[in-house]
């Protein structure tokens, strides 16, 4: 589950699709206009699109994890 916040300047920095989901929602989770459309109460899971770096992604979005 992902915490809203400052997100999309993390993941920005890399060139993986993100899709955040809620429920049956797909988003693109660099878009911030996106974003503002869920209902941040509500669970969000965060699906990274990567091939490699998945760990170094998931060190950088670690303060946003809800584990």
């Amino acid at each position: 589950m992902i915490q809203g916040g400052t997100i999309v300047n993390e993941i920005t920095k890399y060139d993986n699709d993100f899709d955040l989901v809620s429920g049956r929602y797909v988003i693109d989770a660099k878009s911030i206009m996106g974003i503002f459309s869920l209902d941040l109460s509500k669970p969000i899971d965060l699906n990274i699109h990567a091939d490699g770096n998945v760990d170094d992604i998931l060190a950088a979005l670690d303060a946003y994890i809800i584990k």
